[in-house]
């Protein structure tokens, strides 16, 4: 051990961090794994036959999976979701309560993507009057709990919001809807429906992990330098006084 003298403080704080960082960069490697089978299952339910909204309520886990629609647009509970961007370009999502015919189900449809540049207008957009087919699928945010966020004072329609959640919707309106978002397919009513499945995919998960590894390498090379460092010095000045003392 005279050629390895760390010092108390650092072994300490190396005990402590090292394993704190190893055991991040696994978890991150094991969400990453979470995040691949969750994506495989989505894109599996998405390659789905699109089922009747009634056989949808009856679904305890509807995420991600497709339904045929067949009824009409409320033009005039239009939601835009802000803050949403497409290739570098700022924009809103329009979502508009849609009425299935048999089931008599309301359904809040994100039709797509819509550019707003200039803030000083509203954003452009027309909604179909006549009875419509559409396929959409069923987006659960994973991992998140979505809640309506709207300017009290904001009472006119269209209104714009930053995060949605349908049910408050629906008992605003008094009405009986589907808890969930579904986001239309390409279509007659669709604007730019490129939906990402996931916000963050396993691979920044895996980019995470990495980090957390090279620290906890980091931290213990700088402990291995300090260490041996120490003891250099320790036993240059040791050579130092016998050679005073001689």
């Amino acid at each position: 051990m005279k050629h390895f003298r760390p010092g108390l403080v650092p072994s300490l704080v190396v005990a402590l961090l090292l394993p704190l960082l190893v055991s991040l960069g696994f978890w991150q490697l094991a969400r990453g794994e979470q995040k691949k089978l969750l994506m495989d299952s989505y894109a599996e339910r998405r390659a789905g036959e699109p089922v009747a909204v009634a056989e949808l309520l009856h679904n305890s886990d509807p995420a991600f999976r497709r339904v045929s629609l067949h009824g009409h647009f409320d033009a005039e509970h239009s939601v835009l979701l802000d803050n949403r961007q497409r290739d570098g370009k700022v924009g809103v999502e329009l979502l508009q309560p849609f009425l299935d015919q048999a089931s008599g189900q309301w359904l809040l449809v994100n039709r797509g993507w819509l550019p707003w540049p200039d803030r000083r207008t509203p954003p452009a957009f027309s909604t179909p009057e006549q009875a419509l087919s559409l396929t959409a699928w069923v987006y659960v945010a994973p991992g998140t709990t979505f809640q309506l966020h709207a300017d009290p004072l904001q009472a006119n329609w269209p209104r714009l919001v930053t995060a949605i959640a349908p049910q408050k919707l629906w008992d605003e309106l008094g009405r009986s809807g589907f808890a969930y978002e579904v986001r239309t397919e390409a279509g007659p009513a669709a604007y730019q429906a490129d939906w990402p499945v996931v916000s963050m995919g396993p691979e920044k998960h895996l980019g995470y992990a990495v980090q957390w590894f090279a620290m906890a390498l980091a931290l213990f090379g700088l402990y291995l330098y300090l260490g041996w460092h120490n003891a250099r010095e320790k036993n240059h000045g040791s050579d130092h006084e016998s050679t005073q003392h001689v």
